[in-house]
């Protein structure tokens, strides 16, 4: 069986292409992951790469995570994918004993606290919040490679209360501080890998010995300092793939920076470039809103559907308030479970993550389970922990039933129940997660055993692999980017909250116009989007993105005057048809 096989034209080609430069233009949905897995599973079946000389790099933990599992699905062992500042990481521990006799510095564990101290150093008392902007400031400054000095000339602003030669002596005193503590903090990882392979030949020919092929996956997402790093990393060699989409370019408030994908082919001339644009998650209608939205952006690919069958317009609703608006999403979504609708396969997504609590009360109101990502990971719960730990011991004792029932008898020891509490709180999200494991032994082959079913389980907690909890998903629209859910309700298309308040320039909106989009074509089958009025003195009024998209792709479907709806100002989507941007 050939790496290639059930690959699209498109896919097959980009995968075929194993020599020089490669860009890979992948949009939303069209299978990136899968094009570069089996590029380098090709590579290995036909002797043009050995596993152990190519370097997989990516932007997560749990992108990761699933490179390795997915190479190891096509026989595939022993291919370096990590994330840039694991891999920089690795290098520094390795190398720094024999450059300096001394092991590596620790990792600083809490920059906003070492900043506290730092503070106290210079008799200044910010609060939280200003550390915490403080050292977001930090983190830019590193990765687009400025030193405190030249921070100051280039972003010349208060922080909080801090002006910003306070900003600057706090910065100074916080490396101070960091130096005597003998501490690196995050971005110090990456800055000092790269000091290591400019300063020290021997590195660097070492570091180049040991990888020959590169792929890089989300390179929409790549920083001044990490291209730094895989420039260092590759050296005058041309076996790099770059993979990504310059419309998911939603970090560059964090130093990203889309220029490195779109000029790829300029920076190396004679580069291999191709386009997926066949999206294999979205229906059409849900395709049409995405292309509406980007239509005329730099790198904007036209996705096309894969799948042809006839699917729902996408609808706009308006609410008086944010409790309408949460209410309305509510009963939608407990009436599509009430229908058969697995709750795993809907999410709710916003802008920040203050607009999930009047979300969450309506949800536990009509008696519909959610979790909120990006809080605690699925294997640091205490309760995965405990089971964990109970079907290990039970590897070890003799077994009088078969694997499934051992589970099931494992999981119910440790408070599995069949029936689950009542929905919201801690009970319930205990229960789903027992739950969730119960399935996934459900889910097992027949032939299945205890022993190699836990061996799977602490293999899928080290890359953060969690299995799917049925309950719906609230994210925000950062922590939704590289996910997907069949039915989706996009909430709060106003201004002031996508496009952020604070996005006051023409490039901070064009980052909330993709963020908008990263947020559309999480979407498979079903798109809602909602915006409310509000209860302020100043009302909102609908997105500027509405309008863009405009309503030749969005039905508008008038809420209930239960639900708090509202007539709109005319110009928006639910009043009278703004002209569609062509």
């Amino acid at each position: 069986m050939s790496a290639l096989d059930g690959l699209d034209e498109q896919q097959r080609a980009a995968a075929s292409a194993l020599r020089g430069p490669v860009c890979v233009l992948a949009g939303a949905g069209t299978g990136k992951t899968r094009v570069i897995t089996h590029r380098i599973a090709h590579g290995v079946d036909t002797g043009a790469y050995s596993p152990g000389r190519v370097m997989a790099v990516t932007f997560t933990a749990k992108a990761a995570g699933e490179m390795r599992g997915r190479l190891r699905a096509l026989g595939v062992d022993g291919v370096a994918a990590r994330t840039f500042h694991a891999t920089a990481l690795a290098q520094l521990n390795y190398f720094w004993p024999t450059l300096t006799g001394d092991n590596a510095p620790a990792i600083v564990d809490n920059k906003v606290r070492l900043l506290a101290h730092a503070a106290d150093t210079v008799s200044l008392s910010p609060d939280t919040a200003t550390l915490r902007d403080v050292a977001s400031a930090i983190e830019w400054r590193k990765i687009t490679m400025r030193s405190v000095d030249r921070y100051a000339q280039d972003r010349p602003q208060a922080i909080g209360r801090l002006d910003i030669d306070q900003v600057v002596a706090l910065q100074h005193a916080y490396e101070k501080l960091k130096d005597e503590r003998r501490q690196m903090d995050f971005e110090d990882v990456l800055l000092a890998c790269a000091g290591m392979l400019e300063a020290e030949p021997r590195v660097t020919q070492e570091v180049r010995e040991q990888y020959r092929h590169f792929t890089v996956d989300e390179f929409q997402d790549v920083s001044p300092l990490q291209h730094r790093l895989l420039e260092l990393w590759l050296g005058d060699r041309r076996d790099l793939c770059v993979v990504g989409d310059a419309s998911q370019t939603i970090y560059s408030f964090a130093g990203a920076d889309a220029a490195y994908l779109l000029d790829f082919p300029r920076r190396h001339e004679d580069a291999q470039v191709f386009r997926l644009e066949r999206n294999y998650r979205s229906v059409g209608p849900v395709l049409d809103v995405a292309n509406a939205l980007m239509r005329g952006r730099p790198g904007a690919l036209e996705l096309a559907p894969a799948r042809t069958a006839p699917a729902p317009m996408p609808v706009v609703r308006a609410f008086e308030d944010d409790e309408a608006e949460a209410r309305a999403v509510a009963r939608s979504i407990a009436d599509a479970v009430a229908g058969g609708v697995d709750p795993a396969s809907i999410a709710v997504l916003y802008r920040s993550h203050a607009q999930s609590a009047p979300v969450l009360a309506a949800l536990a109101a009509v008696g519909v389970a959610a979790s909120v990502l990006g809080g605690r990971r699925f294997f640091d719960m205490p309760e995965v922990r405990q089971a964990l730990l109970a079907l290990r011991a039970a590897t070890v004792a003799p077994l009088e039933t078969d694997f499934l029932t051992t589970v099931r008898d494992v999981l119910r020891s440790v408070g599995l129940t069949d029936e689950p509490p009542p929905a919201g709180g801690a009970l319930r999200d205990a229960w789903e997660a027992r739950a969730a494991l119960l399935r996934l032994a459900e889910e097992a082959p027949d032939d299945t055993a205890l022993r190699g079913f836990t061996d799977g389980l602490l293999a899928r907690a080290k890359d953060q692999h969690a299995p799917s909890t049925r309950t719906v998903t609230l994210a925000t629209l950062h922590a939704a980017k590289g996910l997907e859910w069949d039915h989706v309700h996009l909430i709060g298309v106003s201004e002031g909250f996508l496009p952020i308040s604070y996005a006051s320039t023409f490039e901070a909106v064009d980052e909330e116009r993709r963020l908008a989009y990263v947020g559309i074509t999480r979407a498979g089958r079903t798109l809602s989007l909602s915006w409310a009025r509000g209860s302020g003195r100043t009302p909102r009024s609908p997105s500027r993105f509405l309008q863009e998209i405009g309503t030749r792709t969005l039905r508008e479907e008038r809420a209930s005057a239960s639900a708090g709806a509202v007539r709109p100002p005319a110009g928006s989507p639910t009043g009278p048809r703004p002209r569609p941007v062509r």
